[in-house]
């Protein structure tokens, strides 16, 4: 670790490559960790704890991918069957790689509205979340729930939402995640929202206005990251970027930006905001 927070990227945005080569990159640009695709079916968890571990590297989490058919919360039973199996293989991969904790969402992403009664939606949820996290605490995994915006999603789109589903479900292993991106498109303040969950807030993901690398938009990575320090934020800050959309740097902008180049933008950007907010 080589600034005041643990910084980890979702290595889905390298856009498929071996995982060898991503752990090295990540190393070399002085990552402490490395999200992963959250697509157990398609990853050996030993080649994939091996890189890592080859590396230097830990792995901070996994990233999920709540399809069609990947609902907790709709109203076919076997959607939500599935969903449950899918989490269940999620927490069984997370403790495979290592991984603290994996996140999930109560939709599949792209639903936007209620297909049945909200409440029974809410409710379907709620259990939902608390069966998977029963079964990823038998593995000593924790859960982190995270709030999409409007166009993923219409159940959970703010901090204060998320915070409160969690409560519902009673369960004591994990916690609500802060989204910059999400955020910056539903929170009237992201600096004041991200203050709301307190104590649950136990992972997030970094990215600007636009999607693009940190310092990229117009959002203020340097107070996000003084609310994280007041707030005594101990988990890392992962970096979960667009694969292959362009990252305007330099003289090729608008041209596909070397993934080097848009890895070490995120990192510097984001270690130079610890300083300027540690000077605030």
């Amino acid at each position: 670790m080589t600034g005041g927070y643990r910084y980890s990227y979702n290595v889905i945005g390298f856009g498929g490559e071996d995982v060898e080569r991503s752990a090295e990159r990540l190393a070399r640009l002085g990552y402490d960790a490395m999200e992963v695709e959250g697509e157990p079916e398609n990853h050996d968890p030993r080649k994939v704890e091996k890189a890592a571990a080859d590396a230097g590297l830990e792995i901070s989490s996994v990233c999920p991918n709540f399809t069609r058919n990947r609902d907790l919360s709709h109203p076919d039973p076997v959607r939500r069957s599935e969903a449950q199996q899918y989490l269940r293989s999620l927490a069984d991969f997370a403790a495979g790689v290592g991984a603290p904790l994996f996140i999930v969402a109560p939709t599949a992403y792209g639903r936007v509205g209620s297909v049945a009664d909200p409440g029974d939606e809410w409710r379907w949820a709620v259990e939902g979340v608390r069966e998977a996290g029963e079964y990823a605490g038998s593995l000593g995994v924790d859960l982190s729930l995270e709030c999409w915006n409007r166009y993923g999603t219409y159940m959970l789109n703010r901090l204060e939402e998320g915070a409160r589903m969690w409560r519902e479900t009673g369960l004591s292993n994990g916690g609500v995640m802060a989204d910059t991106f999400h955020m910056n498109v539903e929170e009237g303040s992201p600096l004041d929202a991200v203050r709301g969950p307190g104590g649950l807030l136990n992972h997030v993901h970094l990215s600007d206005s636009n999607r693009l690398a940190p310092g990229l938009g117009h959002l203020d990575f340097a107070g996000f990251i003084r609310v994280l320090e007041e707030m005594g934020y101990g988990g890392y800050l992962a970096f979960e970027l667009i694969p292959d959309l362009p990252n305007r740097l330099g003289e090729d902008a608008g041209r596909e930006t070397p993934l080097d180049d848009v890895a070490r933008q995120a990192i510097e950007h984001s270690r130079a905001s610890e300083r300027q907010g540690a000077s605030s």
